[in-house]
């Protein structure tokens, strides 16, 4: 399964990635699917493992995102 947030913004993109990298994160930026109907064209993956500690570390530093899901 591959776990994917998406972002309204390219900069929010970005800033997410900057974030997860500095939390020890593995994480890559990747198009974001049509089905996930995301404002930008970008999301970040992150493995399902990491799922949690990537939301916590978005939000703590105050990334709007939108978690997606893909088979």
């Amino acid at each position: 399964m591959r776990v994917l947030l998406t972002f309204d913004t390219t900069h929010h993109a970005l800033w997410a990635e900057e974030v997860a990298r500095e939390a020890g994160i593995a994480c890559e930026v990747v198009p974001a699917p049509a089905a996930a109907m995301a404002r930008c064209n970008l999301a970040l993956e992150v493995i399902p493992e990491e799922l949690t500690d990537a939301r916590t570390a978005l939000r703590e530093a105050g990334v709007p995102f939108v978690p997606f899901e893909m088979a």
